[in-house]
């Protein structure tokens, strides 16, 4: 029996083969004869583990030395809290918001720092990202923060900005969480990245950082010594009990993809290419559609999470209901879209393959045809 595609924002699709391998993995560990969620997190067994991953992930992503990876907790959200307690001193802060993500860490951030507002795509309802060269930047921010891919409202991206260029000193932090792994990152533009894993790398559990080291030591005095970087850093990631099932797996998910070959090419790469041909594959069918349309400008379009709607009078709930149910029929899962948006939203992750979405494609075809 062929699984469904799953289409889901997060906790999100896993490749096939990494849910076999934990399966097989489940109750003895490479003879250890324990499971990795009975491990002790200092034991050989998952030091080899957690040693392997990191390498391999900083090998994927062309990490720098002056950079440290750290596995931590509380997802993406906490680290809208975490960030300006380590980097804020807290002073000035500047926010570009793009969408609900950026929406929800400016908020968040507030409680620490002084935060404003450098641009928003409010104005557009977030169907475009502002120009940089709008942006009203602080010469005495001590970061400037974007969500270089907003889960909710399909915006990405396409290239980071390059605040030196517009004259400013900050460092940049991304909030990466739903689009890391589907593609490189200039690292020389960024000073802190983080994401949880649970959109695109493995199960719920897992955030990773990517703190560059001169951003070490500056955090506030009420940030929790669990939550500080230089802390977490000095005791690579094991200060208090990581999450361990989670790391295992994430890497497990890294070794796919530095195995993952497409188009002739390799790892991030190859995924890369996969994700440009299914997103191209998806917005094409829906820009040619009367009955289906996506509402983001096409150059900051999401190659991850694409929301779709019915168009004028014929978005109606009973025609969304119709169709979710009729995606069920055909194994296609999880396309309903965020509360606050409503209509459709499909997540083509790295683990979902081009066949899904050539599915999904159909069928977009087939209910225009019924009900168009």
């Amino acid at each position: 029996m062929q699984r469904p595609f799953n289409f889901s924002a997060g906790p999100a699709a896993l490749p096939e083969e990494v849910l076999s391998q934990v399966a097989a993995e489940m109750l003895n560990w490479h003879g250890s004869g324990m499971s990795v969620m009975e491990m002790s997190h200092r034991g050989p067994e998952f030091t080899s583990i957690c040693e392997t991953a990191e390498q391999d992930l900083r090998d994927l992503l062309q990490v720098p030395a002056n950079f440290r990876i750290l596995f931590m907790q509380g997802g993406g959200l906490a680290e809208n809290a975490i960030v300006p307690m380590n980097l804020s001193s807290g002073g000035a802060v500047d926010m570009v918001v793009t969408g609900s993500w950026s929406t929800k860490s400016a908020d968040e951030a507030k409680r620490y720092a002084d935060v404003a507002i450098a641009a928003s795509g409010d104005s557009s309802k977030f169907t475009r990202i502002p120009d940089p060269s709008t942006w009203a930047l602080r010469k005495n921010a001590a970061y400037v923060h974007v969500c270089s891919n907003e889960t909710i409202d399909g915006v990405e991206f396409h290239a980071l900005p390059d605040l030196k260029a517009l004259g400013c000193d900050a460092p940049l932090v991304i909030d990466c969480s739903s689009h890391q792994l589907s593609r490189g990152i200039d690292w020389a533009k960024v000073g802190l990245a983080f994401g949880g894993a649970q959109k695109n790398i493995g199960p719920a559990g897992l955030t990773l950082v990517f703190v560059r080291d001169d951003l070490l030591g500056r955090a506030l005095p009420v940030c929790p010594s669990a939550f500080n970087y230089k802390t977490v850093a000095a005791a690579q990631s094991m200060y208090n009990t990581p999450p361990t099932f989670s790391i295992y797996v994430a890497g497990l998910v890294f070794q796919w993809l530095k195995q993952f070959n497409y188009a002739g090419k390799t790892g991030v790469a190859a995924i890369e290419q996969r994700n440009i041909d299914k997103a191209n594959l998806l917005y094409g069918a829906l820009d040619q559609s009367n009955l289906f349309e996506n509402r983001v400008a096409a150059d900051c379009r999401s190659r991850m999470n694409i929301p779709f709607y019915l168009r004028g009078d014929y978005n109606t709930p009973e025609l969304n209901a119709a169709f979710l149910t009729g995606a069920k029929a055909r194994n296609l899962l999880q396309l309903k879209g965020h509360k606050s948006v409503g209509g459709m939203r499909a997540s083509i992750y790295n683990a979902m393959p081009l066949e899904g979405v050539q599915a999904l494609v159909a069928y977009l075809k087939d209910f225009e045809a019924q009900h168009g």
